[in-house]
């Protein structure tokens, strides 16, 4: 009757084991999914800056902060492309709002 209690136990334990874990795991997990979020709408805009051809936008700092919020900075040749990389950083999907900090050399 023990062996059978105490395996009884066992099983119950093995078949709840990942719903705890699972569970648990949400919520510790929300930091790096919102890093890893962050980091690709940063790649999304660097990638489209890159497509641009113009060398000056290359240079430019993107930071994406965990609600969206995009702080471009660095220098470029003109209004034009500071505006530009601004744009861009707007069109990007998950861009809450964008901080421009580019100044013009």
């Amino acid at each position: 009757m023990k062996n059978k209690l105490a395996t009884t136990f066992i099983i119950i334990s093995t078949l709840l084991a990942p719903v705890v874990a699972h569970a648990d795991s949400e919520t510790d997990n929300s930091h790096p999914m919102t890093f890893v979020k962050d980091s690709v709408i940063t790649t999304k805009i660097k990638a489209k800056l890159a497509e641009e051809k113009m060398s000056s936008l290359a240079h430019i700092k993107v930071d994406t902060d965990q609600k969206g919020v995009v702080v471009l900075s660095g220098k470029v040749k003109t209004q034009e492309e500071a505006d530009k990389a601004a744009s861009i950083a707007r069109e990007t999907e998950g861009v809450t709002s964008v901080r421009s900090k580019i100044r013009i050399k």
